[in-house]
């Protein structure tokens, strides 16, 4: 009998605000331990705490992004639970009424697109941070993290495998980025995912989740689920109860291990936090958050499929911010015809080269300008498709010439004389009469290969239009 997996997602994306959410502390990452906790971080005594706007908008705007309802009021509450790093005994968050209500967002899937809905997305702030290195045996308390600008996003649990889960994480990495409220640095811990993971027979209800806490990367997301999935069915096949729990995953043996039993909402007394006022969102606000929204992924998608892209390509070029800004300047001032051919380029060997060498789009030596004069010469008749991509292209990922250098200096000009190409064609058809015979007797093949051998007698450089026309012309 098969089993089902049921998987929702809670991703805290650290906001790229210069201070923190409730203190004019700084939320740069790196500085000596507790050098950035004000007196508000660290709960002083009658220190209170005030909102910061910026944290605010960018939670609009992803409200926007994603089609969620924007709430006009949301309420800050007190999460009470006791922990060495929280030293207020409570964390500032949202339960009842969050800014963000609803929303969804698309992934890729092996069958083609899912919609996966989010129940919200809240304002909170973060907690400080256990240190157990170099301390001689005991732990040591950093809060400079403490009081960091969060923004919970909570999916439905809409996820049937870790596939999908990654999917719709990239997905969310992708577009916090893009909207630029969160720079995504997932090592330095500004965007983590905790996986709520269950199983069920079909059609029964839904099974006990456990919860897998703090996943900074793409990769042990996926192997904590999988394992997670494998030990409860296994559990459960073995007559065993699944328990809820919040665990950890250790990627050193790539299981899961319990940290403690699983709270529920009403083990942490929420009540509203009697400091903050409610918060009042006005239309106004909202409409200036719109207009300053950048061109969304899906947006940018449809358009570059009408310009005549294939959907990966339009996919991997809206992949991210940067590689969609690289691939709109290099577009710019191209005529719509020439767009495709410079997403070959794109899509292709500059895409490939990123993979081998590890690098992203704003780490390599070749501009956009540069990228697009290839394309013109392409365009042209100058240099041919080929030339452009193989041999080219190489060079100019060194960064160690211009476009019309390389074909200078490498005598790469096309043949573009119909006179020149005709003698060459003169010359391999009276060289290959067998494969002339075999064309004109109905084998379209031989056609192919006497083109081959044009293009291998003129070293590459005969316009492969010319000579299919000329080819055509004297074979009748």
């Amino acid at each position: 009998m098969t089993w089902e997996v049921v998987i929702g997602l809670e991703t805290h994306a650290q906001l790229s605000t210069q201070s923190k959410i409730f203190s004019g502390a700084s939320t740069a990452f790196g500085a000596a331990p507790n050098t950035q906790a004000s007196v508000v971080d660290v709960a002083l005594p009658g220190s209170l705490p005030v909102l910061n706007k910026g944290a605010v908008e960018r939670a609009i705007r992803f409200g926007l992004a994603i089609g969620a309802t924007i709430n006009r009021q949301s309420i800050f509450a007190r999460k009470n639970y006791f922990y060495p790093d929280l030293p207020k005994g409570y964390q500032i968050s949202q339960f009842e009424l969050p800014v963000v209500q609803g929303g969804s967002l698309s992934i890729p899937t092996k069958d083609g697109v899912k919609i996966v809905r989010l129940t919200r997305a809240h304002l909170e702030e973060d907690a400080g941070k256990s240190l157990h290195e170099d301390f001689h045996g005991m732990s040591g308390i950093d809060l400079n993290r403490a009081g960091t600008p969060l923004l919970e996003i909570v999916s439905e649990p809409e996820m049937s495998s870790a596939d999908e889960a990654v999917a719709y994480a990239k997905a969310l990495h992708s577009l916090v980025r893009w909207i630029d409220i969160c720079d995504g640095n997932m090592q330095e811990g500004s965007f983590r995912c905790d996986a709520n993971v269950s199983v069920r027979r079909p059609g029964a209800p839904l099974g006990t989740r456990r919860e897998i806490k703090n996943l900074n990367s793409f990769r042990f997301l996926q192997q904590a689920i999988e394992y997670e999935i494998k030990w409860q069915i296994e559990t459960l096949e073995d007559g065993g109860k699944i328990q809820q729990a919040t665990v950890l995953f250790d990627p050193d043996s790539g299981q899961t291990r319990v940290m403690r039993l699983k709270e529920d909402a009403h083990d942490y007394r929420y009540f509203p936090d009697p400091d903050l006022l409610p918060l009042e969102i006005s239309e106004d606000w909202i409409e200036r958050v719109q207009a300053e929204m950048p061109e969304l992924p899906e947006v940018k998608h449809k358009k570059y499929v009408l310009l005549g892209l294939t959907p990966y390509q339009a996919s991997l070029l809206t992949s991210s911010r940067e590689m969609a800004d690289f691939a709109e300047k290099t577009f710019n001032g191209t005529a719509p015809e020439d767009i495709p051919r410079l997403a070959n380029i794109i899509a292709g060997p500059l895409s490939a080269r990123l993979n081998e060498e590890n690098r992203t789009i704003t780490e390599i030596n070749i501009s956009p300008e540069q990228l697009r004069i290839l394309g013109q010469r392409v365009s042209v008749g100058v240099i041919s498709t080929s030339t452009a991509t193989s041999t080219i292209f190489p060079i100019l990922w060194k960064g160690e010439r211009s476009v019309d250098q390389i074909i200078e200096e490498n005598n790469l000009k096309q043949i573009s004389d119909s006179g020149v190409i005709e003698k060459i064609v003169d010359a391999v058809m009276a060289n290959n009469a067998q494969q002339v015979a075999d064309y004109k007797a109905g084998k379209e093949k031989a056609f192919n290969s006497l083109v081959g051998q044009v293009m291998k007698a003129s070293q590459g450089k005969a316009n492969p239009a010319l000579v299919n026309e000329i080819l055509r012309k004297k074979l009748g």
